[in-house]
């Protein structure tokens, strides 16, 4: 009995001395991953070539992220976190802060390119396309919260996820969330594979399924943004449908090519002759089998600024030539939006006129919709109580004129107190949901 107890410790002995070696062989190989060489080919140390955006004026709004490209003078995000600003804040992952001129963009594609001075940040090493299944890392901003890296693989290489747009994303799974725009997906070297855009679903988060741009198209994209070759792209003002097996049963076509729902006015469909009802079979003598296909054809035909559109119209097929007028240089929002300063400001408004009705006790008898005052929180049964720290009647309430944004205290209908920020000329730019269902994907937000 005793003998057979000595023969288990032994063995016990034995099995935990081979523990420890492996795990002092597994503390070794650790340890030589994270030594100085290593660590400078890693998602960790590439975080330090991430920024975080937030707006250059009062209100210091958080836009989203960014990251260095090629140079330290330079950092590329989506189109969609600096919306028409000029400038932006730029802060690098030491907390430092710079400022940044926007000196191209393109929202069409969602990229743009930021020129800031005295950013001592390395740039990402461009890395080569990575294949289904592959390990990457998304670097962000989500949720405000500061630089953050996930991780997660590769679900598909080329996915297009608006029809418009001719841009083939790539799809993983590494999570990213609202604030995460314009952020780098990187692979395990820490090089730059391509740049978090988009999720999935209508929810605005997370639900598994993110897309960047990938660091290929994103190098030709940003390059015909800084020497000027990047031809925008035309807006033809037409409308489309994919034609469906109930749509082809119906018109007893087969189910290929798009259908004209609506050709706008005035636009470059129009010019060329299409009508509502036509169906598009065929761009450059190119089948349109998928809704996406034609957006790839238009840009195939930018440099000749004009595609022959193979059309049937009441069973026979036709030629129309569609022409890409040239569209100007404010297109690609170079320096923001030229020709602005001509239109007419409104340089003030009373509550009227902001969608918001008081009586005489400054109580908000009425709130229009999509007006201003709704947008800034404001709803029926609030009271004023301040406007810029004074107090005022309902009467001269009613009569005072809105010249800048104002800050208004309310008291709720329970008796809460809070300040809301009404400004009629606030362009609303930031990160807000873009909805709309798409034949690619169900739902694709800009986050």
């Amino acid at each position: 009995m005793f003998g057979k107890q000595s023969h288990f410790k032994r063995r016990a002995d034995f099995i935990r001395q081979i523990a420890q070696l492996l795990g002092a062989l597994v503390l070794l190989t650790a340890m030589a991953a994270t030594s100085p060489d290593k660590a400078a080919a890693s998602p960790v140390s590439a975080a330090g070539s991430v920024v975080v955006l937030r707006s250059l004026d009062t209100k210091d709004r958080f836009l989203g992220s960014g990251f260095v490209w090629q140079t330290d003078a330079l950092v590329v995000t989506n189109a969609h976190v600096v919306g028409s600003a000029d400038s932006v804040r730029i802060i690098d992952a030491a907390g430092g802060e710079h400022a940044g001129e926007v000196i191209g963009r393109d929202p069409v594609r969602d990229v743009a390119v930021i020129s800031v001075t005295g950013l001592a940040a390395p740039a990402l090493p461009l890395g080569p396309a990575p294949a289904a299944g592959d390990d990457v890392w998304a670097v962000g901003a989500p949720l405000e919260l500061g630089l953050t890296l996930t991780r997660g693989i590769i679900s598909a290489q080329a996915r297009q996820v608006e029809a418009a747009v001719p841009i083939r994303f790539l799809q993983h799974d590494a999570a990213v969330n609202p604030g995460s725009s314009g952020g780098p997906l990187l692979d395990a070297q820490g090089r730059l594979i391509g740049m978090n855009s988009r999720i999935a679903d209508g929810s605005r988060f997370y639900v598994g399924i993110s897309y960047a741009i990938a660091a290929q198209d994103l190098a030709r994209i940003v390059s015909g943004l800084i020497d000027e070759t990047l031809i925008p792209f035309p807006k033809l003002g037409l409308q489309l449908r994919p034609v469906n097996r109930e749509i082809a049963a119906a018109l007893g076509i087969e189910p290929t090519g798009l259908l004209v729902d609506r050709v706008q006015v005035g636009e470059q469909a129009e010019d060329a002759g299409l009508q509502a009802g036509d169906i598009l079979v065929a761009a450059q003598g190119a089948q349109l089998a998928r809704m996406g296909d034609l957006a790839f054809a238009i840009e195939a035909a930018l440099p000749s600024q004009s595609m022959a559109l193979t059309v049937l119209r009441h069973g026979k097929e036709i030629v129309l030539n569609l022409s890409f007028q040239p569209v100007a240089a404010s297109a690609l929002a170079l320096r923001g939006i030229e020709g602005a300063g001509g239109l007419n400001r409104i340089s003030s408004y009373r509550f009227e006129g902001l969608g918001l009705l008081l009586d005489d006790n400054a109580l908000v008898t009425s709130v229009t919709e999509n007006s201003p005052a709704l947008f800034a929180g404001i709803i029926r049964g609030d009271r004023l109580l301040a406007v810029n720290g004074h107090a005022l009647s309902g009467a001269d309430l009613r009569k005072l004129e809105i010249t800048a944004s104002t800050l208004i205290l309310l008291q709720r209908a329970g008796g809460a107190t809070l300040h809301v920020i009404l400004n009629p000329w606030d362009s609303g730019e930031g990160i807000r949901p873009v909805g709309g269902a798409n034949v690619l994907d169900p739902s694709i937000v800009v986050f």
